[in-house]
């Protein structure tokens, strides 16, 4: 067998088996680096939504033409903006229904942004568990086709009268060539998954704190209005909190911010 073996040589000289592996590990690592592009891009797009949101959110425009607009654009809305909507539309329909008690308020809209933002982060944890499933699962399977290879080597030598390191080589070599695919696909993909680890428990905290914001900026809006059918009007860095107007809205200012 030629000793200047190159990698095609390698696989194409491999048992059926060994070949087998090497193909599934191939597959898998291009389907990795496919969610991985997938998740830096979902990623991207929803810190972008978040931004353009919360920019909006803090700049005095009216909440109630916030909640217009996150209902009439619901497909094209970020994670923030959904919890928003989630939240506002609770908060609405109990005061609505002229719910007295403001722990009762501010209790259904929680709930429905908390229920919303779950939803939420389990979107934006999709393909993750794929990614530690291949980082964690690959070697082995280079290393069964390694193991399968070398035993197939050396079954082929039994027939031969003497045996040299020129006549174990390759076999060796070849089966060798699947644990360097294993660890092929599951090095980036190990990589990845604590990347995006991080990055995704950086948007749900973000999503937490605003939950956490907009939930204050209701509880005042509760204390000066009372409860009532109306929604609160504006909100903004600059504005006073203001008495209820006659039908009930409120200005208030979130405060930290």
């Amino acid at each position: 067998m030629n000793q200047d073996l190159s990698i095609l040589q390698l696989v194409l000289g491999a048992s059926w088996v060994v070949q087998l592996v090497m193909l599934l590990l191939v597959a898998v690592s291009i389907a990795s680096w496919a969610a991985i592009f997938r998740k830096l891009y979902a990623l991207k797009r929803v810190n972008s939504l978040n931004d353009d949101f919360e920019r909006e959110f803090w700049s005095g425009t009216s909440l109630n033409d916030l909640f217009a607009a996150a209902t009439q654009n619901a497909k094209l809305a970020g994670p923030m903006e959904r919890i928003f909507a989630s939240g506002m539309r609770e908060y609405q329909k109990l005061r609505e229904r002229r719910v007295q008690d403001a722990a009762t308020l501010m209790d259904g809209a929680r709930r429905a942004m908390r229920a919303s933002y779950q939803r939420e982060v389990d979107a934006v944890e999709t393909h993750l568990s794929f990614l530690a499933s291949v980082g964690s699962v690959s070697p082995y399977v280079g290393l069964f086709g390694t193991v399968w290879g070398i035993m197939h080597a050396f079954t082929g030598l039994a027939s031969l009268q003497q045996v040299t390191l020129a006549t174990v080589a390759p076999g060796i070599a070849e089966a060798l060539v699947a644990t360097a695919i294993g660890l092929f696909a599951a090095i980036p993909a190990v990589v990845a998954y604590n990347r995006f680890a991080r990055d995704i428990d950086r948007v749900a905290i973000r999503l937490e704190t605003f939950i956490e914001e907009f939930s204050n900026i209701l509880q005042r809006n509760l204390s000066i209005a009372g409860p009532g059918p109306s929604t609160p009007a504006t909100h903004g860095s600059s504005a006073a909190a203001s008495t209820a107007s006659a039908a009930g809205a409120a200005t208030v200012t979130p405060s930290g911010h």
